[in-house]
């Protein structure tokens, strides 16, 4: 390091240093802790300068330990890139390097950050918003190890007794067994159950809960003959080879329609045993089609699929719940062993409040450890605002702020202390009246002597913080430094972006827009919904709100009528690779492309980073991978093309005096003004980056990779994506999810054009100054589960307000004051 960078970090340490410890905290909501360690104390901080992961320039900051530090700022600000990117992540590769080599080799590799000094680290436990496996046999239960408590108690005093934990656990493969658990009553024997010997998994489901079908009028057409293309698969096109094993197996005959093949014929086309025969020469394995599908596309991960093959199989396959263990996963032995006439299988599909309720009314001395530890941990989740999920619950259908609290669970009753707690926006899906019960989490866990890291934009939050790191003062490139660092009245006074708006109150609309027609919903009981009958509004903005798990998604989701014609902006994750970038997802490359190649004269493929156009050397990657063994592989700026991605010839091409690669260089704001006016105007272009703009993301570059954006940027860009389809109802989920304060006003102004341009627009959300912008409010609940699913209001915010008959109406009188 030269003397004048030195010369910088001991500057940016000595204030850093200053304001740590002259700070002074003013008691908020739950008396945040006493002021912070005197700097000088090297062992009371986490050290941080010359942070420059992602757009972060050379950050320098100094964080007080066994304290609630919340971080805010704009999306794009850097938040994430210095919390989870930079110290979260050299944290959890030191406690990797103390592991073998051996040990290493099995784990996932990770490389250093790009700062100069980092010291101070505590263990890093990272509870992100990061949605959880997919797998079906993965559920609440699972993922918390309740289930495997509960395996363990019904094992011990379950009646009749069946044998080990495993024989209850829907994930280890079951045998038939070939006796029975009998009771002997004097001279006769009642059987009481078949059994499984070794696990309880349902042979028929193997653990899923459902089974798959194959819709055959999917699969082909039976007015047509094999010849004739009768076959509608993908990849199975006339003259294809797969499409050859079929028409020339001589099992029948190709030219005749399939519908009138006689049932041999049939049952030999759709579920022939596998035999080897020649085809043109060529030995091949012909089998049914039936098998083959399921074999060649239905055991493979849907994601990795090509998009045209994921939409057949999501047309063709039919998913109905298991008809053996009436969707349980279970064996029947596991069904047949009771506590109290409760199987395992009527306690996980319990409400978890309840089953707590359940579990303490067992009063067994022999396992009083274990039920204490159970209780513990299903009180858990009613405390953290989760009691209205089942444990049988499917993880991969939890959003992502249901994930993130779930993940909370086995933490909130460790005895560990000195550890840092990394949370992202940990109120994400919270309804105002349970926010107060998080803090009083996050608290909790500083108490026990952890340094609690918080990534927030809720003021609720940051209220209760001991110490604030505002990053900024824009987003991408605008941002990346430390605006402000200090207490939370000190960030009121600063002046930042977040301080002029941390008070920030939206009011009550004046005047409300009149529907131009209704959307009927009735006898809605999709999960916990009672015969719900109401009319959503159409040609206006619909907020639907109400305490976590009251029913809101299920509503607007599961209920509204077949045939309406409906755009929905959920909360999934984007599907895409590093080579992913806003241009390619938005579909924005596809005219850029077409416009450089007409204005060229050649060929479209070449400003492809991933087809003709691409640099031999990194394949159009940008950057070279070495892998490193069980060290992190190391990626490298190609240097054939300089991480342009391009062939240098590809890059002679220009277009209003730019090369490819500075186009996707360019900012959508930058890029908006290119493509709309002279030489370089192309319309299809033009229209997708006003809409990028539209929502907010007008800092992006064009070819950001997908994988560098935060989850608020990840979602805008899909209701940007998602506005170009046509459709009259558009359902918006948690819009504000990961939006600055600063940034709300802006969302507000995009829904009202949407409703003027002719659009119905419906926003489940939680945000009060979404619910005070509404034209109508439909309120949910009034609790969770079985004590949600009812409609408690309908009607204007400003009624809602004046009645303050439900939760939802008493928070939102509190924030517009009235």
């Amino acid at each position: 390091m030269s003397q004048a960078a030195k010369k910088a970090t001991k500057k940016v340490a000595k204030k850093a240093t200053k304001k740590v410890a002259e700070k002074t905290v003013k008691p908020v909501q739950a008396a945040p802790r006493s002021s912070a360690p005197h700097a000088a104390d090297r062992h009371e901080l986490i050290r941080v300068h010359g942070a420059r992961e992602n757009n972060l320039k050379d950050v320098g900051i100094e964080i007080p330990k066994r304290r609630l530090t919340v971080f805010t700022g704009v999306s794009g600000s850097g938040k994430s890139s210095l919390v989870f990117d930079t110290i979260a992540a050299e944290s959890q590769r030191l406690i990797n390097e103390t592991y073998s080599a051996f040990v290493q080799g099995f784990m996932p590799t990770l490389a250093r950050p790009d700062v100069d000094v980092l010291d101070g680290l505590t263990t890093a436990i990272i509870v992100d918003q990061q949605r959880m496996g997919a797998d079906p046999r993965s559920t609440v239960g699972t993922v918390t190890d309740a289930n495997a408590m509960l395996r363990i108690l019904f094992s011990r005093l379950g009646k009749p007794h069946i044998g080990p934990p495993g024989a209850f656990a829907f994930n280890v493969p079951s045998v038939r067994a070939s006796g029975a658990i009998t009771v002997e009553r004097g001279a006769q024997k009642t059987v009481k159950a078949t059994f499984s010997r070794t696990g309880g998994m349902c042979p028929r489901c193997e653990g899923r809960g459902t089974v798959t079908d194959l819709d055959l009028a999917q699969l082909y057409d039976d007015s047509r003959s094999l010849s004739d293309g009768a076959i509608t698969v993908p990849g199975y096109k006339a003259g294809g080879w797969n499409h050859r094993l079929y028409s020339e197996s001589g099992f029948y005959d190709a030219d005749k329609p399939i519908r009138k093949y006689s049932k041999k014929e049939l049952h030999d086309f759709l579920h022939h045993e596998p035999v080897r025969m020649k085809i043109a020469g060529i030995n091949m394995t012909y089998e049914g089609l039936v098998p083959r599908i399921r074999k060649s596309m239905l055991a493979k991960d849907k994601e990795a699929m090509q998009p045209h093959v994921r939409e057949f199989v999501e047309r063709a396959v039919t998913y109905t719940t298991c008809p053996e263990c009436d969707g349980t996963r279970l064996a029947e032995g596991a069904k047949s062993s009771k506590i109290k006439r409760i199987t395992i299988a009527d306690a996980c599909a319990m409400q978890i409040s309840d089953l707590a309720e359940w579990v303490r009314g067992l009063e067994e001395p022999s396992v009083a450890p274990l039920l204490a530890k159970l209780l513990h941990t299903l009180d858990s989740f009613v405390e953290i605002g989760l009691g209205y999920l089942s444990l049988d619950r499917p993880s991969g259908t939890l959003s992502g702020g249901e994930a993130q609290r779930v993940k909370m669970i086995r933490h909130l009753g460790s005895s560990l202390t000195d550890v840092t707690y990394v949370f992202d926006e940990p109120t994400t899906g919270l309804h105002p009246h349970d926010i107060q019960r998080m803090n009083e989490l996050l608290l909790r866990l500083r108490d026990k002597g952890n340094t609690v890291l918080v990534v927030e934009h809720k003021p609720e939050v940051i209220a209760i913080a001991d110490h604030v790191v505002d990053l900024g003062p824009g987003a991408g490139q605008a941002g990346g430094t430390v605006c402000f660092e200090g207490t939370v009245e000190g960030l009121r006074a600063s002046g930042t972006v977040t301080g002029r708006h941390l008070d920030d109150r939206a009011a009550l609309k004046k005047t409300v827009r009149r529907p131009t027609g209704r959307l009927p919903v009735r006898g809605a009981t999709t999960h916990n919904l009672r015969r719900v009958d109401v009319d959503i509004p159409l040609g206006v903005l619909t907020v639907v709100t109400g305490v976590a798990g009251s029913g809101k998604s299920s509503l607007v989701h599961g209920s509204i009528p077949p045939g309406t014609e409906v755009v929905s902006v959920d909360q999934s994750a984007i599907r895409g690779s590093r080579r992913s970038n806003p241009a390619t997802y938005t579909g924005l490359l596809e005219p850029v492309r077409k416009a450089f190649a007409k204005a060229n004269g050649v060929k479209p493929a070449l400003f492809s980073a991933n087809s003709e156009g691409a640099c031999p050397t990194c394949n159009g990657a940008g950057v070279v991978y070495t892998d490193l063994a069980m060290m992190a592989g190391v990626a490298t700026v190609c240097e054939e093309c300089e991480g342009k991605r391009y062939q240098a010839s590809v890059l002679e091409y220009r277009l209003g005096g730019r090369d490819i690669s500075e186009v996707l260089a360019m900012p959508v704001t930058e890029a908006e003004e290119f493509f709309g006016t002279g030489e370089a105007r192309t319309p299809a272009a033009h229209r997708i980056l006003e809409r990028l703009a539209d929502v907010g993301l007008g800092y992006l570059s064009l070819g950001q990779p997908l994988t560098t954006l935060s989850g608020g940027e990840r979602q805008r860009l899909r209701l940007a994506t998602h506005m170009a389809e046509k459709g009259g109802v558009y359902v918006l989920d948690e819009p504000t999810a990961g939006l600055h304060l600063a940034d709300v006003q802006h969302l507000l102004g995009l829904l009202d054009r949407l409703v003027d341009s002719g659009k119905s627009v419906i926003v489940v959300e939680h945000h009060q100054a979404v619910m005070a912008h509404a034209d109508w409010i439909i309120d949910l609940g009034p609790g969770a589960g079985h004590d949600g699913g009812r409609i408690v209001f309908e009607g204007t915010p400003a009624d809602l307000v004046a009645a303050r008959s439900t939760l939802t109406g008493e928070h939102l009188a509190e924030y517009v004051g009235s």
